[in-house]
């Protein structure tokens, strides 16, 4: 069986959420002190990592980032932008923040999108959201040398989990496509950011921990 012609609107969203991701990923690398490369290479796997994942994983191989040369060029444009302009970008940590949550909310929507093109049935392609999301910024704060935001009690994975969810149930609903992406996508990214205002955590274990 082919694979199926992705749409020119997940293509766009899914470069968005790249561009997005990458620089996120070289902000953080900048304020680590990372060279030009280690900004680059920062950039590029948290802007295609947790799509590279996805790919593999609904054997949509090979991955979108190895066929076609948008998804390479974009995170090396994002990259030298972040390098070269991050003065202008305000406040590293804050826009660091910023750009994750909307990256998150993206890539949550494409996830799910293709998982359910290629197939896949409503929790897996809601679970391939989370992934496509989450991927990139464990990568990106492995590399970093920090404990992923996912692990450290923050709310990430929840609300790119949720937001696939409301994906998935729309696009099963016959919703149209610009509600299902505004409402899966604008659900993660207000969660997210929400949370960060807030200092939402998620539920983390209470007391000393045995060995």
């Amino acid at each position: 069986m082919s694979s199926p012609e992705p749409s020119t609107t997940l293509i766009v969203l899914d470069l968005v959420g790249i561009f997005v991701f990458a620089i996120s990923g070289a902000l953080v690398a900048v304020r680590k002190g990372l060279d030009v490369f280690g900004v680059l290479v920062l950039a590029g796997m948290t802007g295609l990592g947790g799509g590279f994942l996805r790919d593999v994983l609904i054997d949509a191989t090979p991955p979108a980032a190895l066929q076609d040369w948008r998804y390479l060029m974009v995170p090396v444009v994002a990259g030298a932008l972040a390098f070269f302009y991050h003065p202008v970008l305000g406040r590293v940590e804050r826009a660091v923040n910023v750009l994750d949550a909307f990256g998150l909310g993206l890539f949550c929507v494409t996830g799910a999108l293709k998982a359910l093109d290629y197939g896949l049935g409503p929790a897996p392609a809601a679970l391939m959201g989370l992934v496509t999301g989450i991927g990139g910024g464990v990568i990106r704060d492995l590399l970093a040398s920090r404990v992923p935001a996912v692990f450290r009690g923050e709310l990430y994975a929840t609300p790119a989990l949720a937001g696939a969810v409301v994906v998935v149930a729309g696009t099963h609903a016959d919703l149209p496509l610009g509600v299902v992406v505004a409402t899966g996508a604008g659900l993660c990214i207000g969660w997210r950011l929400l949370a960060l205002w807030r200092h939402w955590q998620a539920p983390v274990p209470m007391g000393p921990a045995s060995v």
